[in-house]
């Protein structure tokens, strides 16, 4: 995917929402292990590589979601975040979504230079219940971020944020139900409530897939296939687009990047009624939905 860094692949398991892990599951089907970590080779710096004519792949305003194979706060990658943080700092021009599940160990891996936070970082932390929702985002609230979120993936048990919303420093609130071997269910009823504490305090919500199983009115479907559980999140009309997030972004000299420079996203006609396309970085313009 083009949206999607992984600097290093492989994670350990810390909490009940890394139980069925879709990494775990995909590298076993692979014959791997997800347990070993390792430093991608031609991954590792993305976010730098330039096509043909020597511009970066990566477009000025593109968002980045990175480690979704790992957690970027993980342990076993102290050797390689100062490397990855430069690479950061290299690309102000490109919002770096990151989460983790890991927040107490946020502030001792942030570089000498992070101050208050850098504009085109966006962090977030993953809280698959409330008991890690409450464990987890009182730390994120005492973090030096400039734009800060929550993800409720895999959305395994009720959540609240009622709580944290009125600080202000929420801007987005995203989950998903679960998927691959062992999905536990996700119920209408949890994604209801968040939606509607989110829409309380303007922030936009954004419910991008209903995972394998998903009660309603107490009945379980069996929704199989992401496309599927993404155009269902969709029809339920249960995400908003709330206050817009201001990522202060800026050129390689530093000044303000301007609108007309940022990338703008192409979404097919596939993509309308797909839960995603709220927060989407958008199409590749692959071919593998036309006709």
């Amino acid at each position: 995917m083009h949206d999607i860094w992984n600097p290093w692949h492989g994670c350990k398991k810390c909490s009940e929402g890394c139980q069925n892990c879709y990494m775990f599951f995909l590298d076993e089907q692979r014959g791997k292990n997800g347990a070993d970590i390792y430093k991608t080779k031609s991954g590792f710096r993305y976010p730098l590589a330039k096509d043909r004519r020597g511009r970066y792949k990566i477009e000025s305003g593109e968002q980045l979601r990175v480690c979704m194979t790992s957690d970027f706060f993980l342990e076993e990658a102290d050797l390689w975040r100062d490397e990855a943080w430069r690479i950061i700092r290299q690309r102000p021009d490109v919002v770096f979504f990151l989460l983790t599940k890991r927040p107490e160990r946020v502030a001792q891996c942030l570089p000498s230079d992070w101050g208050d936070g850098w504009e085109n970082v966006f962090f977030n932390v993953s809280c698959e219940n409330q008991r890690r929702a409450d464990e987890r985002v009182p730390i994120l609230l005492t973090l030096p971020f400039k734009h800060k979120g929550v993800m409720c993936a895999p959305f395994i048990g009720a959540v609240s944020l009622k709580e944290y919303l009125p600080s202000g420093q929420l801007e987005q609130v995203i989950c998903d139900g679960e998927n691959y071997a062992g999905a536990r269910p996700c119920h209408y009823e949890w994604v209801k409530q968040l939606s509607d504490e989110c829409r309380e305090y303007n922030v936009t919500f954004a419910f991008i897939g209903t995972g394998r199983r998903f009660v309603k009115d107490g009945r379980m479907y069996h929704i199989e296939g992401s496309e599927l559980q993404a155009s269902q999140a969709y029809k339920s009309g249960l995400s908003c687009k709330g206050k817009p997030i201001d990522f202060k972004l800026t050129n390689l000299l530093g000044l303000p990047l301007r609108e007309e420079r940022r990338y703008q996203p192409y979404f097919s006609d596939k993509c309308q009624t797909c839960g995603m396309k709220i927060i989407c970085n958008g199409c590749t313009r692959c071919g593998k939905c036309e006709p």
